[in-house]
Order: structure tokens, then sequence, then C-alpha cells
């Protein structure tokens, strides 16, 4: 016991003399600026922006915050941001530059987000099609050419975005485990037997490459005379095709989106991802790839430089041939399952997490 007490008081001593020990250092504050808010956000915010950063946050590599730009413009947001993030056309053209000269005033480093050619002339008229108005292709301009750094998702789009931002560097797509573990993967006997189902899903801008899949499902049987159906999620508005079924799904942002895709992956047994040989479509990423394989299902895709590494990994590419994609497409269904060296590729590679620590690198330093 004396032993014990004579122990504390040199304790005690120590920490009169030297100071309690240092606190931890604060951890580095990054903002965002993304359309949404509480979780309910677009899908290429969740996917480029919002699961990145909370898995930052959830590592305990920064403390993450969305930023309101009205706030960050008037000062009363005095948060000690180490950089905030833009995606995209968030901020309305006429605050994007006074929202620059807050940021400078303050020394934040200002990084801009963009996935999509925005900058050639093709690729802007194929987004004018796609409801993008020219207020909407100005601001992201403008936010492009006065961040510090840029961050794309490819490498052929940061050949687009170079000659007009300061600092481009590409960090790729990839899937957030939280959303995308399947588990088990669907039997023969959870698919329907009246017809087999391919899936193809994408947003509004890629209504020009649905058409290219006209002449391969028209008709379009396995072997053994079972009907091969295209069922269709986003993509177009059209309704009455006798080739392609659109398919409703629940409302619900991506990560609910997501779910109900996992939970119902039974219903393919194949999905597909045409792409037109258009300059838009160069800097395209192999998302569909990623997302397909996640489901369980093998992914037919474009021949195109979106999925130069796809194709390595177990993506099945197909030149611009209508019978070329048949065959493809029937012998995927007749598969009916992910190759087992894609599941791996992206599980190990492109996965949240596990796929390096670039995008850290690009904000952070």
């Amino acid at each position: 016991m004396p032993r014990d007490l004579a122990r504390r008081a040199v304790r005690r001593l120590r920490r009169a003399v030297l100071g309690a020990p240092p606190a931890p250092a604060p951890l580095p504050v990054l903002g965002y600026v993304v359309a949404g808010a509480d979780g309910a956000h677009p899908a290429s915010a969740h996917v480029r922006v919002v699961r990145r950063v909370e898995h930052l946050a959830a590592g305990g590599t920064a403390t993450v915050r969305q930023v309101d730009p009205a706030a960050f413009v008037a000062g009363t947001d005095t948060t000690g941001y180490a950089a905030v993030l833009v995606q995209r056309d968030v901020l309305p053209r006429a605050t994007v530059q006074p929202f620059l000269d807050a940021a400078a005033a303050r020394g934040v480093r200002v990084v801009a987000e963009v996935d999509d050619d925005f900058f050639t002339a093709s690729g802007r008229q194929r987004l004018a099609r796609a409801e993008y108005d020219p207020d909407r292709l100005a601001s992201i301009d403008a936010i492009v050419r006065g961040a510090d750094t840029v961050v794309v998702s490819t490498p052929e789009l940061a050949e687009v975005v170079r000659p007009v931002a300061r600092s481009v560097a590409v960090v790729r797509n990839a899937l957030d485990p939280g959303l995308w573990t399947p588990g088990e993967p669907a039997t023969d006997d959870d698919r329907p037997r009246d017809e087999h189902r391919v899936l193809y899903m994408g947003t509004l801008t890629h209504a020009a490459d649905l058409a290219l899949l006209h002449d391969v499902f028209a008709d379009l049987t396995t072997t053994d005379g079972t009907p091969i159906r295209l069922e269709v999620i986003g993509v177009t508005d059209e309704d009455g095709a006798d080739w392609y079924r659109r398919l409703e799904v629940p409302d619900g942002h991506y990560p609910a989106f997501s779910r109900w895709l996992v939970a119902h992956r039974q219903r393919w047994r194949a999905g597909v991802a045409p792409l037109r040989d258009e300059e838009f479509n160069r800097a395209k990423s192999d998302l569909k790839f990623l997302e397909y394989t996640a489901l369980g299902i093998p992914a037919v895709v474009s021949d195109r430089p979106s999925y130069a590494a796809a194709r390595q990994h177990g993506a099945v590419a197909v030149p611009d041939d209508p019978a070329a994609w048949r065959e493809a497409v029937r012998a995927a269904v007749e598969h009916g399952r992910a190759d087992d060296g894609a599941a791996r590729w992206v599980a190990t590679e492109r996965t949240i997490g596990r796929d390096g620590d670039s995008w850290r690198r690009v904000l952070l330093g």
C-alpha cells in the first residue's frame, strides 16, 4: 500500500512539472458543395462525392461538412476549411466568382469535380439535349477554370479538361461496399423461367446509345428458344417500344436505388452498356461494369476506351456489329454469372476504402 501511494504521488508530481500530455492535433475540415441535403442527393453526387467523403470521416482522416454556399460567401460560415470540393454545376453561375473570391481571401483550396465532357462542342450539344441549359454549362466552365484543382473520373476526361484547368487529377469511380454487397449469387431457381432479362440502366444522356441495341434485342432468344428481353431503367422517357421494357423502380436516392437493385439482382442474367463512337462517350467511366459486376451478372459493353481496363478484368467488350452483340448477349445470358476475376477486381481495386488514397491526397494533400 505505501508503495502504491508513492507511485501515485510521483505521477502527480510528474504531471505538475511536465504538464498534461499534448492533445491530438485536430483533424482537417473538408467542406463539400453538392446538390441536395440530408442524404438526398443525385446519384452522381453520391458516387463521386458524398460516399467518398463519408468514408474519409469514418476512417478518421478528416472532419467533413456540407457547405452552404451563401453562408460561405457571406462569411457567416467561419469554419476553418482545409479545402472545399464543389461538384459540377451546383453553384449558380453568378455565385461562382464570389465563392472563389471568398475561398481565396480565407486561404481555402477549391477543388472542382466533373465526371462528363462539359467542354467540347459535341459534348455540350449532347448535354443540351439532356436538359443542360447554357447557364448550367457556364457555371461548370467557370468553376473548372477558377478551381485550384479539378478531379475527374477518367484519363480521357483529364485530357479534355487539362487545357482549361490549372491542375487535373484522375480518381476513378469506385463502389461503396456498404451499398453493393449482394452476398450469394442468384441461382437458376431464382430466375424467371418464361424469359431471360438483361439490364440497361443510365441517365438521359444515354438515350442515343439505347438505339444501338435495337437490332440486338429484336427477336433475340437463347439457343433453346427462350426469349431474351431488355429491361431499361432511366436512359429514356419514351414508352411503347416493342423491343425493350421500361422498368419503373421505387422512388429513392442512390443508396436506396442501389439496395433495390441488389435485392432484385436475381431478376437479370446480364447487363449491357452500349456507347456510340462519339467524342462525348470517349470520356465516360466504367461505372456500369462495376455495378453490374457487383450485382453478380456479366457485363457486355461497347469496345471503347471507357472499358479498356474492364475488358482486362472480365467485361465482354463488343465492336459495333449487331451480330457480334447478339452473340455476346446470348452467351452472357446463358452463362448468367459475373466472371470470378471481375468480381475480385471490383472488390479489391474499385471499392471505396480499398482503391488507394488518391482521393485524400487530391483534397487534403
